[in-house]
């Protein structure tokens, strides 16, 4: 009966996100912002997210409330989203970007942190609650895709808020572990860090991330450039969120032969092959079957990296983990992704950014087969 506090919450979050990111770019071009604007405005979100998952997270496993910490963010959250179409100046939507993401930061970690907690012994089942988020998504995205096109822009913030706030009142029904830490968060942090295996984890996580990045944020953007039918937009996004099921279903399978490590190479192999299919392939039937990979991209690397840092993370100390992992793929990742992508977009088009991202995600491949089995395991020192 547990898991469908988590699964509902995943449904609701992520179906709110369905309702908000993809036109975000559409919204700051509506408003005539440059592309150096947009791409300043990409940036500086995960940016913050990098900073207010880990100090967020910290604070709930310092303080032992996770509950209550979760709930102001969410409810901040909320509140922030409604007032984005009051803000027309780059200086004001500056403003609002930078306090939203900062309040949003952590609560996929509370999240995930929770859902461990409450499958106990069956965590490797996360990816079949992970499933709401995917089943939330999918069927958001073509009806907030007909009512923005009916109403106008700001409905992507209404939807987001409304969506958002029922996912506050479920996760009130959230468990966190009652674990005490057994390290201080900057002893925790000093070792985890001075682990090489996990860095290099994260690097691939961040790599991975900006790539990503420049899928999710910039396909309107791309889709336009070709000419393609807006209305297309809301079915690719639902092709791609549908075929993440499969995926996130099975996870316990893939956990159980490829491990973490594996389903991250798993992740960066399907990311890269997508972007070099992306620039070859420039047509709307070649964008919508090539949605149908995003379950080996998005949906892997988030199993992989939700179910390491569980295995690997200091005893006490699970939720600021998780949101170290977040922020380095929605912090780092998505900055350099969103930063770098906004240029490259600009100044070469489309097809030649998700060429560029390709190459890097082969690089990134390379360095990651190279060493990985090279590192020692993790072990934290006694205390």
């Amino acid at each position: 009966m547990k898991k469908i506090y988590p699964f509902s919450f995943y449904f609701l979050y992520f179906g709110a996100g369905a309702c908000f990111f993809p036109y975000i770019v559409l919204y700051y071009q509506s408003l005539g912002f440059t592309g150096a604007q947009i791409g300043l405005l990409f940036a500086i979100s995960p940016l913050i997210t990098l900073f207010g998952a880990p100090f967020w997270t910290g604070i709930a496993d310092t303080s032992h409330r996770h509950k209550l910490v979760m709930s102001i963010t969410l409810l901040a959250a909320v509140g922030l989203v409604i007032l984005y179409p009051f803000a027309k100046t780059i200086a004001a939507v500056f403003v609002l970007v930078s306090l939203y993401s900062f309040m949003i930061a952590p609560v996929n970690a509370f999240a995930d942190t929770a859902t461990m907690t409450m499958l106990g012994d069956q965590k490797n089942m996360y990816g079949r609650v992970r499933v709401g988020g995917t089943l939330g998504w999918g069927i958001a995205a073509p009806i907030a895709g007909l009512v923005i096109s009916k109403f106008g822009l700001s409905w992507a913030f209404w939807s987001y808020a409304a969506l958002l706030f029922i996912g506050f009142l479920v996760s009130q029904q959230f468990v966190f572990s009652q674990v005490r830490q057994q390290v201080s968060i900057r002893h925790g942090m000093r070792e985890l860090f001075s682990n090489r295996r996990m860095v290099l984890f994260l690097l691939a996580a961040f790599v991975t991330g900006m790539a990503l990045m420049s899928i999710n944020s910039f396909l309107s953007a791309y889709m336009n450039e070709l000419g393609i039918n807006k209305s297309v937009l809301g079915f690719a996004l639902s092709i791609s969120t549908l075929s993440e099921l499969p995926v996130l279903f099975f996870g316990n399978r893939l956990l159980a032969k490829l491990k973490p490590h594996g389903i991250l190479i798993l992740s960066m192999c399907a990311t890269m092959i997508r972007l070099f299919l992306y620039a070859i392939f420039q047509s709307a039937p070649g964008i919508l079957a090539f949605q149908l990979i995003n379950g080996f991209t998005f949906a892997t690397l988030w199993i992989a990296g939700v179910s390491f840092i569980n295995e690997n993370a200091p005893p006490g100390l699970s939720a600021t983990m998780q949101g170290v992992f977040g922020a380095a793929v929605f912090g780092f990742g998505a900055a350099g992704g969103g930063f770098i992508g906004s240029l490259l977009l600009a100044r070469l088009g489309g097809a030649q950014m998700y060429a560029i991202f390709g190459v890097m995600m082969l690089v990134m491949l390379i360095v990651y087969l190279l060493f990985e089995r090279q590192l020692p395991r993790i072990q934290y020192a006694e205390v």
